[in-house]
């Protein structure tokens, strides 16, 4: 533990819930995670809901507001979250909201006097029709995956796969909030402009290399003004949580769009992500020390913190599987295509990359949405995306019922899957974030 932890008694491992299922061994959602995410009853007509899940249900936060014993505090924390109004909730002091998490925690803590009170409140996860979290105004997506900046820039650029900058600044580029879509959302194959090897102009087809992108999301809490900074000292205050994100990429569009102003619509035709955001004070067990490499460029003293020297990581185990429609029809699971940690794949933590972000003034507001950049390990075989796997579409990769992949064909199923389990800590997950590929529209 280090000088900077806030660990308190709702991490404790060995806590227990009234809700079954959240004490099951692998569980995602055990007491001690009690992420935020929005619903709808199946089959009904009505606004949708903001809900924690515990186990595998979903406590209904409108039920409990009018059902639970809650102090006047814990009331008003509550309300933008009996409303539905999870962005009203993320603008709260980081004090309040960390309350409300120990009054969840309590409630739902086995031997709770608010048991028969909420228990009516609980629903199903199978009977909630999932929704994109919360409004988001603003996307904006990073490049701090080390590993994967490196192995794509070789592609290109044998000699320096990295350029200048990298290792002094935070890489981003804008990107479009408005195809933001919920893991279990279909994406449709884009069309877009290609070159064909050896033609002199380009064609508009349907993207024949079609790829994911493997990261996590960051929800902003909180926000600054406009023209005003973030310090480093008060950036966890600005992490309300974070979400799986896939940043799906059609590398035929980019290649002919991206000189000199980087991807357009290569990009903005989907982003998926996880419906369920894990707060970070869920994840302050899993906290780890960052650094640069002794040899590399030493952050700027803006990016730079003691307390994110000693825990501005976090040691979290993400995955990539792979379910094709020939699997899926012979009843076959999804395989595994690989795992990767973010505490070692990122070269800028999540502290570093809002600061950045609002460093020259920029207002960042509740909900804003930051993507960490492809995550992949150092290993060939831990590449974030299919165009690390597969050599930019040179080596084809052979799945376990003998089909082979170099980029996604229509009817795959790509699923990111992520947890956090050290220590003797409880398994913090996420839930799956899961998108299938439709045919292009032509």
């Amino acid at each position: 533990m280090t000088a900077f932890s806030d660990l308190d008694h709702t991490h404790d491992p060995a806590a227990q819930s009234w809700v079954a299922s959240a004490n099951e061994a692998g569980t995602d959602f055990p007491i001690q995670n009690l992420p935020y995410g929005l619903f709808v009853r199946a089959g009904r007509n009505e606004s949708p809901r903001v809900g924690v899940a515990i186990g595998d249900q979903v406590l209904d936060l409108r039920a409990a507001a009018a059902a639970g014993r809650w102090s006047s505090a814990e009331q008003v924390a509550l309300q933008p979250l009996a409303q539905g109004d999870l962005n009203a909730f993320m603008a709260l002091p980081a004090a309040q909201r960390r309350a409300l998490r120990q009054a969840r925690f309590a409630a739902l803590l086995a031997g709770s006097k608010q048991e028969g009170a909420l228990r009516a409140c609980l629903l199903a996860q199978s009977e909630a029709q999932m929704l994109v979290p919360c409004r988001i105004g603003d996307y904006t997506d990073f490049y701090t995956g080390i590993h994967h900046a490196t192995t794509v820039g070789k592609l290109f650029r044998p000699d320096n796969p990295l350029l200048p900058n990298y290792k002094w600044v935070p890489i981003g580029y804008h990107g479009r909030s408005s195809s933001i879509g919920v893991s279990g959302q279909d994406v449709r194959r884009p069309l877009g402009q290609l070159m064909p090897p050896g033609a002199t102009a380009p064609e508009r087809a349907p993207a024949k290399r079609l790829d994911y992108e493997l990261e996590l999301g960051v929800f902003v809490a909180g926000g600054n003004a406009l023209g005003e900074t973030i310090p480093m000292e008060r950036a966890d205050e600005h992490l309300f949580g974070l979400t799986l994100l896939n940043d799906w990429s059609a590398r035929d569009v980019q290649a002919w769009e991206y000189q000199p102003l980087g991807p357009f619509l290569a990009k903005n035709f989907a982003t998926t992500i996880s419906p369920w955001i894990v707060t970070a004070e869920a994840l302050e067990p899993f906290r780890c020390a960052f650094a640069h490499p002794e040899q590399d460029p030493q952050p700027l003293p803006y990016l730079d913190s003691e307390k994110n020297r000693a825990a501005g990581g976090y040691a979290i185990e993400l995955e990539v599987w792979l379910q094709t429609e020939k699997m899926r029809a012979a009843g076959e699971a999804p395989t595994r295509l690989m795992r990767s940690n973010f505490g070692e794949s990122a070269y800028w933590t999540l502290a570093q990359m809002l600061v950045h972000h609002a460093s020259n003034g920029c207002n960042l507001q509740p909900g804003d949405l930051l993507g960490t950049g492809t995550q992949s390990g150092a290993k060939p075989e831990e590449g974030g995306s299919l165009l690390e796997l597969s050599l930019g579409g040179k080596q084809a990769l052979s799945l376990p019922n003998g089909e082979t992949r170099t980029f996604l064909q229509d009817g795959d199923t790509v699923i990111l899957r992520g947890f956090a389990a050290q220590d003797g800590a409880r398994r913090i997950g996420f839930g799956d974030c899961a998108a299938t590929v439709l045919p292009a529209r032509v």
